[in-house]
């Protein structure tokens, strides 16, 4: 068809006329499903089309051209019908968080950013390292003076962790033993002279020395020793001189600084 003095649409530097243009290019309106002619404004969203009056609001209906809106399901809501239905409310001041404002989230509850707040301060947190406690949040540098331990070893503020001795607050890392500096957190440990010192240090410094082995004999969690005249023994190592036999629970002789079994003491 001649197009000469008719109007005519390009499309790619082709010329159409607006006949063929719209059945060949121009889309339906997702509501009313009728042509969108090409002297209509055609307003789209994620590849779906709509007449400039065909394009509102599903829940009261309000045009939405030239206005923010927000999408359910992939149909338009103006900002303030989707906040009603969707939105989240603000822990503290009850009031919408409305799309694409800034919002905090903590453990299922939503804040707008500025009502996320320090409770001793009134500062807003944002992206600070916070506390939870009894429902409140703080900012560290408050918590620290308001509620926070001090390690009696080094004054300093307790915030994660501890341990408790005595009751006493220390940190893990200043809870060490008294003699190898080694932590002792999560360590048995004993004491002595109210300071504390790991089983190997304790050991060295006081234990008795077992007369057969020489190695300290710690007497801790239960384990068991013999004690004669002023020595002692390992229960492993209060054994007969001659023939090994253990001479835990039985009788026994002494010769000079060796024990004997009773068969063996015979031939003394």
């Amino acid at each position: 068809m001649s197009l000469y003095g008719q109007k005519y649409l390009l499309k790619e530097n082709l010329p159409y006329c607006i006949k063929c243009y719209e059945k060949l290019f121009s889309s339906n309106c997702e509501l009313c499903k009728k042509l969108i002619s090409c002297t209509s404004k055609d307003l789209s969203y994620k590849n779906r089309h709509w007449h400039g009056e065909c394009f509102l609001c599903i829940k009261c209906n309000r045009s939405l051209v030239d206005r923010p809106f927000a999408t359910k399901d992939d149909l338009p809501m103006c900002t303030d019908c989707y906040s009603n239905e969707y939105s989240a409310k603000c822990h503290a001041c009850l009031k919408t968080i409305m799309p694409g404002s800034k919002k905090m989230e903590h453990k299922g509850k939503s804040w707008h950013d500025n009502c996320f707040s320090c409770n001793r301060c009134q500062q807003p947190i944002g992206t600070r390292s916070f506390i939870q406690k009894d429902a409140n949040h703080y900012c560290l540098p408050c918590y620290e003076k308001q509620f926070a331990l001090k390690c009696v070893h080094c004054k300093l503020p307790i915030i994660n962790g501890g341990v408790n001795y005595r009751d006493q607050p220390w940190h893990k890392e200043c809870f060490l033993c008294i003699g190898c500096k080694q932590p002792l957190a999560g360590q048995r440990f004993t004491s002595r002279d109210d300071y504390a010192y790991c089983l190997a240090c304790f050991c060295n410094l006081f234990a008795k020395k077992c007369a057969f082995c020489t190695t300290p004999i710690s007497g801790l969690g239960g384990s068991k020793y013999i004690s004669f005249e002023h020595r002692q023994w390992h229960n492993e190592c209060f054994n007969c001189k001659k023939c090994c036999v253990s001479l835990v629970g039985r009788g026994f002789l002494t010769s000079d600084d060796d024990i004997l079994c009773p068969d063996c003491g015979k031939d003394m």
